[in-house]
């Protein structure tokens, strides 16, 4: 990417544009070794090497991440009551001023995928990509056959008078409670808690645990983050095409 010195150097971090132009008359700043004083040269961000007071700088423009969202935090990027998923970032992540691909309820665990890159958020939310949505449930009622097969027709939302895509039921355990997996095609509000509160059952506890191609990393606490890999973003930007 073309830019300025000073813009992406201040997209960064690294301060003001005014700042910068002061780092840069001070000889602080390098491109491909070689001091500019000038700060608002304009630059390759995928050939130049640019280095602020001997630090190579690495521009970043989008940033993806990947959290294990606990319980009791809301997904929003600012909540006047409740502290958000973005409270949970670092602040050299949360500066970069991401937000989430849409939303788990506040009750509702597991894979929060979070990012900058408005295109990607659109893709994956798009009902015309049919991104897989899988959850693990508990419920307070006996799972049976005959629920498995309402799921795969469709659950009208009576609220709504709509009904929803085919869905997957896959059974774990079937009793008081019932332990099992969902997969949904779209996000409706409440979808899941709602699609079996129309089979007479109620959600007690709820988890995300994939999102397309992407799963829950295990070794992710409730609450931890980490960036996704160059492999999973391609994979997963494939998968939206």
């Amino acid at each position: 990417m073309k830019l300025r010195i000073d813009k992406m150097l201040s997209n960064i971090g690294v301060g003001s544009r005014k700042e910068i132009k002061q780092f840069a008359k001070n000889g602080l700043i390098k491109i491909n070794d070689v001091v500019v004083k000038d700060s608002s040269k304009i630059i390759d961000t995928d050939i130049d090497v640019v280095k602020y007071n001997g630090e190579t700088m690495k521009y970043v423009q989008h940033i993806y991440l990947v959290m294990n969202k606990p319980q009791g935090v809301v997904s929003a990027t600012e909540d006047n009551y409740d502290k958000t998923v973005i409270d949970l970032l670092y602040d050299e992540d949360s500066f970069y001023e991401p937000f989430p691909v849409g939303r788990l309820d506040k009750d509702t665990e597991g894979l929060l995928l979070i990012t900058n890159d408005g295109q990607l958020a659109h893709d994956l939310l798009s009902p015309k990509k049919h991104v897989d949505k899988t959850y693990y449930v508990e419920v307070a009622e006996e799972v049976t056959e005959e629920d498995i097969k309402t799921f795969e027709k469709g659950i009208l939302l009576t609220e709504e008078n709509y009904t929803t895509l085919p869905a997957k039921l896959e059974v774990i355990e079937s009793g008081y409670p019932s332990k099992c997996y969902v997969t949904i095609r779209e996000g409706k509000f409440h979808q899941v808690k709602r699609m079996f509160i129309a089979i007479n059952n109620e959600v007690t506890y709820l988890k995300r645990v994939s999102m397309g191609p992407i799963k829950l990393d295990d070794k992710l606490k409730l609450g931890e983050y980490r960036h996704l890999t160059e492999e999973e973003l391609e994979i997963i930007k494939n998968h939206t095409k």
